[in-house]
């Protein structure tokens, strides 16, 4: 016998198959006033933040983490050369320094095209959680969830600035990249610079202000141990110069970079797509150095070391510290891990409250800058914009189906 839920089951499906019947036979069709999805396009998820107690998704499995280190284990047991490819054996990826050259004259321009729209268009950030707001007057959506928020978690506005929607993500600058890791004693020694211009960097652009060590002959790799011969044998017939730090192709130097990127105030809508395009060539850029060079994260904070390995200063805070004396768990880093993107509520033409807000979408406050200034949008924001969402008024969100 089928107990009475399996039966109120059933009886709910009779139903339902009725009223298909039924409609099918008058030749009636219903549809809901609003669809909160289009039909021909999927729902896709905002990117939620991480728990303090979560750890960043790793971009390599840990079982093939596993496999490789028991492969270089057994590599390492047998005395013999290990085979090196650039970067890893210290020489720079020739293909990939003209789009370093790129990725960095971006960020230039990107900066100065902030600065011109920003000057447009308000930009509000939350004192209490960094909630941002571009444009218009701040929304009234209840998100301030933290320690020190309101009890109606209503955000607490203020005018913020450029740092409110490009965060600077700092890593210790490497004169060898290849060397061994910034100790904890050198932690006030060593600089540090934006992450995405030390990844430029050691890609091959040459920035006087940090120099870097551009070898001539590769480095051994002999039972897991670096063999460095530029050091041990250094040339005789030029003592103290055969570390070129600087202009390893021997070009001349582009003036035309160095110069502060001229913006065209007037019309900003030809700077918000000037800016847009430089985003993207950035981000693009970025990720294919990535593929090559390698980035370190720590699993659960924002620090990020650029090199094949990460520092071993101990200033992390973050969850179960103590059990790693305030060392960082360091993981293979993702292209938002060095640009992170802070997204914004997107909608048009309509002002933001809190009760309709899973009509709302979503983009990164900078494409919402540029958007705003009327720089056009390419498709590759179009699920998390969610345009072709009808919102509905106050009064008619009862009736959305």
């Amino acid at each position: 016998m089928w107990s009475r839920r399996n039966r109120q089951i059933m009886g709910l499906r009779e139903m339902v198959n009725r009223d298909i019947a039924a409609d099918l036979v008058g030749g009636r069709s219903v549809k809901p006033l609003f669809r909160p999805y289009s039909v021909g396009s999927a729902q896709v998820d905002f990117p939620r933040n991480i728990k303090k107690s979560e750890r960043k998704p790793m971009v390599t499995s840990v079982n093939e983490l596993k496999r490789q280190a028991r492969a270089a284990k057994t590599l390492r047991q047998n005395v013999q050369e290990i085979p090196l490819r650039a970067p890893e054996n210290g020489l720079l990826v020739r293909e990939l320094v003209p789009v370093a050259h790129e990725v960095y004259a971006s960020r230039a321009e990107l900066f100065a095209c902030v600065s011109a729209v920003a000057g447009r268009i308000p930009i509000y950030l939350c004192s209490s959680c960094g909630e941002v707001h571009i444009g218009g007057s701040p929304h009234q959506i209840r998100t301030c969830n933290v320690k020190d928020s309101l009890s109606s978690k209503e955000h607490s506005w203020k005018i913020g600035g450029i740092e409110s929607i490009l965060p600077l993500v700092e890593s210790f600058h490497l004169y060898d990249r290849v060397g061994r890791a910034v100790t904890h004693n050198e932690r006030l020694q060593v600089d540090r610079i934006p992450a995405i211009v030390e990844l430029c960097v050691q890609a091959g652009v040459d920035l006087p202000e940090y120099p870097t060590r551009r070898r001539t002959a590769p480095v051994y790799s002999v039972s897991g141990r670096i063999i460095d011969f530029e050091r041990r044998f250094p040339k005789s017939d030029m003592p103290g110069k055969d570390i070129n730090t600087y202009r390893f192709w021997n070009r001349e130097k582009n003036h035309d970079k160095e110069k502060p990127v001229d913006i065209e105030s007037n019309n900003i809508k030809v700077t918000a797509a000037r800016g847009l395009e430089a985003w993207e060539k950035m981000c693009t850029g970025a990720t294919k150095l990535m593929t090559k060079y390698a980035v370190q994260t720590c699993g659960y904070c924002l620090e990020v070391q650029v090199g094949p390995k990460g520092h071993r200063v101990r200033n992390c805070y973050a969850y179960k510290h103590q059990m790693r004396d305030g060392q960082h768990a360091w993981q293979e880093a993702r292209i938002d891990d060095i640009i992170p993107p802070v997204y914004v509520w997107h909608v048009r033409g309509s002002c933001l409250v809190n009760d309709l807000r899973r009509y709302y979408g979503k983009l990164p406050a900078i494409v919402e800058l540029f958007a705003q200034a009327g720089a056009q949008v390419g498709e590759k924001y179009a699920d998390v914009m969610r345009e072709d969402i009808a919102v509905p008024e106050l009064d008619e969100d009862k009736l959305v189906v």
